[in-house]
């Protein structure tokens, strides 16, 4: 049997934390599966975590905190651990990056903006200079090369399967443009006939008010519990109380219900392509 490897605690706040955890746990003389019993986690899960090359999420924080009797020690300690950035993304958003690399499935209803996933390099810019206008070229050169890194996932040819409801706004109304418009949804075109990709646009007369401030991604994982993160500007926040998660997936399901088929979908945004790259764009 090989010898279990050292946990190096210097390399990242995940590693320190998850060498502490490892700590404490075999101190109680808990293995991994007998630690998360009870709670929506697997031992690889948590096995991962102890690593260091997985953040820990407060509900399994709360569950170690209360089995290893460590007084709330891991739940104050997983705050610190989200708040670690990852190249130039948002401390919040930084922990919805690396799940995105586990996800089994990612399924995203966006009302506003192209998602991050599927931006265009020019799409992206225009995003970040609307958002942070006071961000030096240098900044918004690192935000933009950390979202275009996330497009590995596209690479295997079966994980994630990734499926994004976009409003029909989001055709109509161009960030950039023309020329840069149509490259943009040339750039879904080619995703969704790689079959990475598959697109449904929600007509602009059906009656979502409600979600139109809202974005919604939902992950599911081979070996923990789904979540659901919604985002803002300026903010993001995650969620992974299984009830509120369900209520959240019910809505998304009645968009994707009155949302066009994926192939009407996908000819609306070549028509939208065309439109743009030959001048004949109406708004």
């Amino acid at each position: 049997m090989p010898a279990r490897k050292d946990i190096d605690g210097s390399v990242s706040i995940p590693a320190f934390y998850g060498k502490e955890l490892r700590w404490k746990r075999e101190a109680a003389g808990l293995t991994l599966q007998a630690t998360v019993e009870r709670s929506f986690y697997a031992p690889s899960y948590l096995s991962e975590i102890e690593r260091g090359t997985r953040r820990i999420p407060v509900r399994l924080a709360r569950h170690v905190d209360q089995v290893l009797a460590t007084d709330g020690y891991f739940e104050r300690c997983c705050k610190d651990v989200q708040k670690a950035k990852q190249s130039a993304h948002a401390g919040y958003f930084a922990p919805i990056a690396e799940a995105e690399k586990r996800a089994r499935t990612i399924e995203e209803w966006s009302p506003a903006l192209i998602p991050g996933l599927l931006q265009t390099e020019a799409y992206a810019r225009a995003v970040i200079h609307s958002t942070h206008p006071l961000d030096l070229p240098e900044e918004v050169d690192a935000k933009i090369d950390a979202r275009l890194q996330r497009t590995v996932l596209f690479d295997d040819p079966k994980k994630p399967e990734y499926w994004s409801i976009l409003h029909e706004s989001l055709l109509t109304e161009p960030l950039l443009p023309p020329t840069e418009m149509a490259e943009q949804l040339d750039s879904l075109i080619a995703l969704a006939k790689r079959r990475r990709f598959v697109a449904q646009i929600l007509p602009w007369n059906v009656p979502t008010r409600p979600f139109m401030a809202l974005t919604l991604t939902f992950m599911e994982f081979e070996d923990e519990p789904p979540l659901l993160y919604t985002e803002g500007p300026y903010h993001g926040q995650t969620l992974d109380d299984p009830a509120l998660v369900k209520q959240y997936r019910k809505a998304y399901d009645r968009l994707r219900a009155a949302a066009l088929p994926p192939e009407a979908s996908l000819a609306r945004i070549q028509e939208s392509a065309e439109d743009y790259r030959n001048g004949k764009h109406r708004n």
